[in-house]
């Protein structure tokens, strides 16, 4: 099954682009592994998904020790105390929401010799749950971060709330590519997930976050 997923799931993207006149080389496929068993990834691994991400500090330490040979992501939200165990497995931080935070994994990042890979996430929706920077604070963010010698800002992130289409998430991804635009056109974008990465492409995304998608049935 996950490995028909996963073959669905890449001609889905091929369309996409193909709609949007994109070459869907550039778009990286992150598996989300949250909640998902050893045989599971292995599957999806197994399938040719090399880029997997993990919410969760604990289980990415169990996960990653037994497929190493996986690039391994953190997408969930990372709190400063769980920074030290982020640098050491984790080529990329998606989920950087605060400079406080920018600057503890720069600090550990030191420890171990390390120019941590991050993005920045971005509150693009008034959902009281989510996390990110607030559009208005954006700038000088970017500003204070860049003055890290540890970390390298590779790009923003952004979740779009729960909606009842896909196609009401344009705006909350058109707006984060033109955020995006202004700061640093060569930056990636991390946005989309099962339920609206097809929109998500078409706006400009760079990496697409799927988890159930992959992972579960009649999807």
């Amino acid at each position: 099954m996950i490995r028909e997923n996963v073959e669905k799931v890449r001609q889905r993207i091929f369309n996409a682009c193909a709609k949007a006149g994109i070459d869907p080389s550039k778009i990286t496929l992150l598996c989300v592994t949250k909640g998902r068993s050893i045989r599971e990834i292995q599957e999806a691994v197994n399938s040719g998904v090399n880029q997997l991400g993990e919410n969760r500090i604990q289980e990415a330490l169990e996960k990653y020790k037994l497929i190493p040979q996986a690039r391994w992501q953190m997408v969930g939200h990372l709190q400063s105390n769980k920074a030290k165990d982020a640098v050491k497995i984790f080529d990329l931080i998606h989920s950087v929401d605060t400079v406080a935070l920018a600057g503890e994994i720069n600090r550990q990042a030191a420890k171990i010799n390390k120019v941590q890979d991050i993005l920045l996430e971005v509150k693009t929706s008034p959902e009281d749950s989510k996390f990110g920077f607030k559009e208005t604070g954006l700038f000088d963010a970017c500003v204070e971060i860049a003055k890290l010698k540890q970390v390298a800002v590779k790009g923003l992130m952004t979740i779009a709330p729960a909606l009842d289409s896909p196609e009401q998430a344009r705006p909350y991804f058109s707006r984060l590519r033109q955020l995006r635009d202004k700061i640093n056109p060569n930056w990636l974008l991390s946005m989309g997930m099962s339920d609206d990465f097809e929109i998500a492409i078409e706006e400009g995304a760079d990496i697409v976050r799927l988890g159930r998608i992959i992972f579960e049935n009649n999807v």
